[in-house]
């Protein structure tokens, strides 16, 4: 079972795979015009009712299928408005083929001529909420049809990621549904088909740009608190930058007095908070839990803390009593594995630190993918297991990251990780905000190795993570 915003993800990964949109446009059409040859006899009258989005576009490649039928396309909205260009152009080939095709511009205009079958192709996944005009008016016209209906993907209305069905939605006989069913389709009073449309195993199984999507914010929001810090300086900033590339609106680092002066030098867009001494002790826990709290942060923790035994009592202690999203990296993972906590973590473990959590060891994490997912379902929380490709798993899906570039072995591309996957947290689930974020990572290693190789340093991630986030990049 796939939602319709994981579908859409699957699609755009599939893309940058080699399998264009038109492909799969081209399948599912098919896909749908045999599944109609099964519910009738060739000659019978097909009426098909189609949105402007790429569920019209499926439609529009069924009735190229249907010449052995008497078609009739109904267009709902003006053609020069279809939204997506392969549709636009699936439209334009009934045109030149002469097809019946007519428009619907308005609701008093709709008409539903004689049908045996009906295609219903109006409103496709991404799609919630009651029926507007005129497809509210189409839709009724259907459910009082005495002709089959035949919903493409989902019937018009059916929200594909909640699996709730509008009260004024199409009531489908049939569906076809693409390459996997949706949540709430056997809910339904319909015989419900699922089409394999082509779509590679790779674009549910490797990470992509249909995921980066998925997590990207659409504006600035929440708030990253670091603490870090203590022996180390650089990979505080590091992560902190990294959340405020990665969206957050704000970035805080809370790290020992001794220390704080010189994080603040990194960056005069960070907020640093110091505390006393030179490396976070226990004293420290209960003023940084009620912060975090207090403010709903998403909490770093680990960068540049050190292994004092003190210190890691106090990062245990942390997690004992902190409740809220953290992605825990670098020496704060040890403790990890002996806590009982209920916060939401997200680790980001190297191949010895994974080891360190007790988990397997391999120089190549692919060949223990399923010992890294159960290291994860025991804990109860999401891995990202770091490597030439990385394992993101939260002990039931499992996915593989392969962008990144030889040059990410540089120390502090594990820390830009982090802050990134901290940024996004605040807007979408932490297996997704994981996935998400390797890639980003990934991507904007690959950026600065296609201009300087391999020689550039952690700290030019950061500027080249906006371009991939928001932009489209270089699949």
């Amino acid at each position: 079972m796939i939602s319709g915003r994981r579908m859409a993800a699957v699609d755009e990964n599939a893309a940058a795979l080699g399998v264009p949109p038109k492909q799969l446009m081209e399948s599912s059409g098919h896909a749908v015009a045999r599944e109609l040859k099964g519910l009738a006899e060739s000659g019978s009258r097909v009426v098909v009712v189609a949105g402007r989005g790429n569920n019209g576009g499926d439609a529009f490649v069924t009735a190229r299928f249907l010449d052995d039928y008497d078609v009739t396309t109904l267009l709902v909205g003006r053609a020069e408005t279809i939204g997506t260009r392969i549709s636009r152009e699936n439209w334009a080939a009934l045109e030149v083929g002469e097809y019946d095709i007519r428009e619907v511009t308005d609701s008093r205009n709709f008409e539903l001529p004689e049908a045996d079958v009906i295609v219903d192709a109006m409103l496709g996944t991404g799609i919630n909420g009651d029926l507007r005009e005129p497809a509210a008016t189409a839709a009724a016209a259907l459910n009082a049809s005495d002709a089959t209906v035949l919903s493409v993907d989902v019937p018009s209305g059916f929200d594909a990621d909640g699996g709730d069905h509008a009260e004024n939605g199409v009531e489908a006989d049939h569906v076809v549904t693409f390459h996997d069913t949706k949540p709430g389709l056997d809910d339904l009073e319909a015989t419900v088909t699922v089409a394999d449309i082509g779509i590679p195993a790779a674009a549910e199984r490797l990470v992509g740009p249909g995921d980066r999507r998925l997590a990207r914010p659409s504006s600035r929001d929440g708030r990253a608190f670091v603490i870090g810090g203590g022996p180390y300086t650089g990979a505080p900033a590091l992560a902190a930058q990294a959340a405020l590339r990665a969206g957050a609106e704000l970035s805080f680092v809370a790290a020992p007095e001794s220390v704080s002066g010189e994080i603040q030098g990194y960056a005069e867009d960070l907020i640093v908070q110091p505390y006393g001494g030179e490396v976070l002790t226990p004293a420290e826990v209960r003023d940084l839990v009620e912060t975090a709290e207090r403010y709903d942060d998403v909490v770093i923790l680990g960068p540049g803390l050190g292994t004092a035994e003190e210190t890691l009592e106090a990062a245990r202690q942390f997690l004992e009593a902190y409740t809220g999203p953290a992605v825990v990296d670098a020496d704060a993972l040890a403790v990890v594995p002996d806590v009982e906590t209920e916060a939401t973590l997200v680790c980001t473990p190297n191949r010895r630190e994974l080891a360190g959590m007790g988990g397997p060891e391999a120089d190549d994490l692919r060949v223990i993918t399923e010992e890294i997912e159960r290291l994860a379902a025991d804990l109860g929380q999401v891995i990202v297991a770091k490597g030439e490709d990385d394992v993101i798993t939260d002990g039931e899906r499992t996915r593989v990251n392969r962008a990144g570039a030889p040059g990410m072995a540089v120390g502090g591309s594990g820390d830009t990780l982090a802050g990134v996957v901290a940024g996004l947290l605040e807007g979408v689930s932490p297996f997704e905000a994981a996935c998400a974020g390797a890639y980003v990572n990934g991507k904007a290693g690959e950026r600065l190795t296609a201009g300087d190789g391999n020689g550039f340093l952690a700290s030019e991630l950061l500027s080249a993570i906006p371009p991939v986030l928001w932009g489209e990049d270089d699949e």
